[in-house]
């Protein structure tokens, strides 16, 4: 007793959840970097131990192997979108609200946050020659529809395994996978960053245009604090 983590806080080997996600999203950035750096099978997993200060041993038991240690990162890279739709009110359109959380990041989001959304369109861009990443890429992505289903069920005042629902959320989390995707590879080719200055809104549209125009807009009978009138 006294202790600040109680025994359900723990993950395996005694470590917090905190503890074990801070650990496993440092081994991704300095594993990322080198697959950026000089490829995905230039890289050993001792490399990328020696990168972030710890024993190979360790990273095998936080990653079953080298090419997964890109996960954490290109899960980070999806990470704003769905908070950001998670806290979508239902009085506000889907563009209002992500133009007014792209406003926040921008003003708000840390040096090493940015840096974690650089890393993640590289790995995404590298996931095009690589199948291993691409998995990573396609597995974040899988989440994204999980979780998007559960938004527009709440949107739509459905359940999460209906079937309009679920179309729903698949052909919405696509058209996010591709808006990443197109973004991502631009910005690497030197497409000038305010040229995307309406990110948000072009998210915002892609997720209204997959779904038909059946999620993006306020929720009848919300008020303006976002609770039923």
């Amino acid at each position: 007793m006294g202790t600040a983590e109680t025994s359900t806080e723990r993950g395996r080997g005694g470590m917090s959840e905190h503890r074990r996600h801070r650990v496993r999203l440092e081994i991704s950035r300095e594993a990322a970097r080198l697959f950026w750096q000089q490829g995905v099978d230039a890289t050993s997993g001792d490399q990328i131990a020696a990168a972030v200060g710890l024993s190979t041993r360790t990273i095998w038991r936080h990653f079953r192997s080298k090419e997964s240690c890109a996960e954490p990162i290109v899960t980070q890279s999806v990470a704003w979108e769905m908070s950001t739709l998670r806290s979508w009110p239902p009085h506000l359109s889907l563009e209002d609200h992500f133009a007014a959380e792209a406003d926040r990041f921008g003003r708000e989001s840390t040096a090493l946050e940015q840096a974690d959304t650089a890393l993640g369109i590289r790995m995404i861009r590298l996931a095009d020659s690589e199948p291993a990443l691409r998995t990573a890429w396609l597995m974040a992505c899988d989440q994204v529809e999980h979780e998007m289903a559960e938004i527009i069920a709440t949107r739509l005042d459905g359940k999460p395994d209906d079937l309009d629902v679920r179309l729903h959320a698949a052909a919405a989390s696509a058209a996010l996978r591709v808006i990443n995707e197109y973004i991502g590879a631009a910005l690497l080719d030197g497409v000038d960053p305010r040229e995307f200055s309406d990110a948000a809104s072009l998210i915002a549209n892609a997720v209204r245009r997959a779904t038909g125009g059946s999620v993006g807009d306020p929720v009848e009978g919300a008020d303006a604090t976002g609770t039923d009138a």
